[in-house]
């Protein structure tokens, strides 16, 4: 589990492999994460994009963005939590994700960032 807390907002990640949609075989690795994100300011804020760097064993990177997350806008008063669980697919047993994603201050309609810790996502390997 990862956790960090950048322009008030607690982010908390927690990846686990997800076996049973893989296939090793044929390159396929695939990883579930689960993202906790709290507001810790003391005005309301609104997450309205995300930006996400994945890297596989290789060296290869991705750059993925996109509105919101999993299809939500969710807007967070002073401590509330959005909890959501997303997936991956990699090439490689092993990877890393991390980004940032772009909050609304409900209250100046300023945005600003807050970074999701990076995070590695690591298929168990069988020994014989």
């Amino acid at each position: 589990m990862e956790t960090t807390i950048t322009s008030g907002i607690e982010i908390i990640v927690e990846p686990s492999f997800l076996p049973e949609h893989s296939h090793p075989i044929s390159g396929l690795f695939v990883f579930a994460y689960h993202i906790e994100i709290k507001n810790r300011n003391t005005f309301p804020v609104q997450l309205r994009k995300r930006h996400w760097v994945i890297v596989s064993g290789t060296g290869h990177i991705e750059h993925v963005y996109g509105d919101g997350v999993v299809g939500e806008f969710p807007l967070l008063g002073q401590n509330e939590s959005f909890v959501y669980s997303s997936s991956c697919q990699l090439p490689t047993p092993i990877g890393t994700m991390e980004g940032e994603y772009i909050f609304e201050n409900k209250l100046t309609g300023k945005t600003f960032e807050a970074s999701i810790p990076r995070f590695k996502m690591e298929a168990p390997v069988l020994l014989n």
